[in-house]
């Protein structure tokens, strides 16, 4: 099939930096190439995914009106020169407004929870089986639907074949909370879970400065660091991440909010690494308890979780992120919603 893929035009494909939904698209774009397809990708100027053709958009702004209109009619001309026969959007729904009642069927997938009044708008502009919905999860599907038109959850994937699956580590092993630091992750619980079962702590991301979130790293964070166990060593590249997993006797990063996928805990069961986390948005797709890890409600079932980690066993967490969450599992998913749509189009 010819694929026509679209980012925002803010950040390069893949990212040079921080990225994560251009660094998914990168993969996406490299995995549907080995797959046979013709791939297609409209991104910001720069980018240097090995797309078969890339088409830089001319705004460089998504939340400017006028890139947004210069982004819109430029779409137009690459869908009318390129001929995809689906097209896959990451970014914002405005530039599809032209195709929706057109002949190409598109995919507009949500990295986060979607505005329910732009949904049901494009939802009720589009023609039938022309526009279909994604969501990098089935939590974040959920909240789509309510808005209209057709939703699939599929999930994020990890790079599984970069993360190194580790079948055992020392009883000593640490505890590891991997993300960015701040209260909405759940660090301070981390720390007390660790404190509490005498276990070592390695706190590896990026914490903020200023406001309400550098007062959060000051105050409840700095510190402990260095004091029974607890280690920072700041944000971490992949080499540094994949070692640091595979070492781990648990990723536990308890967040306190809803998650709409969370690639880290895919790449912690890639390594065999167990999670220990909360069960919102996203995470009860993600780990099953007492088979991938754990799933808390408090800092006291936290500890109870350590206790149990003997429990599980790191090779099924590493066919877990295998079987669901690899570059491999997620894109069959896509080429089957792709295929679908196509001969729903064909047959109209």
């Amino acid at each position: 099939m010819r694929l026509l893929m679209t980012v925002d035009p803010e950040i390069e494909v893949p990212p040079l930096t921080y990225g994560g939904i251009e660094r998914i698209v990168d993969a996406l774009v490299r995995r549907l190439r080995v797959e046979g397809h013709y791939v297609g990708l409209v991104a910001k100027t720069g980018s240097t995914c090995p797309a078969d053709e890339i088409f830089a958009w001319p705004g460089a702004r998504s939340q400017s009106v006028t890139d947004t209109l210069a982004n819109m009619w430029m779409l137009r001309r690459v869908v009318r020169d390129f001929r995809p026969d689906v097209i896959h959007s990451f970014s914002r729904i405005a530039y599809l407004l032209p195709h929706l009642r057109g002949p190409v069927p598109i995919v507009m997938s949500f990295q986060r929870e979607p505005t329910p009044r732009t949904v049901g708008l494009a939802a009720r502009l589009a023609a039938a089986d022309v526009l279909t919905f994604t969501g990098c999860s089935e939590y974040i599907a959920s909240r789509g639907r309510p808005a209209g038109g057709v939703w699939h959850g599929i999930p994020n994937f990890a790079d599984t074949d970069a993360l190194t699956f580790s079948p055992s580590v020392p009883a000593d092993a640490p505890l590891v909370f991997l993300s960015r630091v701040e209260s909405i992750k759940g660090a301070h619980w981390a720390i007390e879970i660790a404190r509490r079962t005498g276990q070592r702590l390695v706190i590896a991301g990026n914490h903020a400065e200023a406001g309400e979130e550098g007062a959060y790293w000051r105050e409840q964070i700095a510190p402990w660091i260095g004091r029974d166990g607890i280690d920072y060593v700041g944000p971490v590249d992949d080499v540094q991440k994949n070692a640091l997993l595979g070492r781990a006797r648990a990723m536990v990063v308890p967040i306190q909010w809803n998650e709409p996928f969370g690639i880290v805990f895919a790449e912690a069961l890639a390594c065999g690494t167990p999670v220990v986390s909360c069960p919102r948005g996203a995470l009860p797709e993600i780990v099953r308890p007492g088979i991938d890890g754990f799933l808390i409600e408090s800092i006291e079932e936290g500890c109870d979780a350590v206790a149990k980690l003997g429990t599980i066993d790191r090779a099924v967490c590493r066919r877990r992120a295998e079987d669901h969450f690899s570059a491999r599992a997620v894109v069959a998913r896509y080429q089957e919603l792709y295929a679908g749509m196509r001969a729903k189009m064909e047959r109209r």
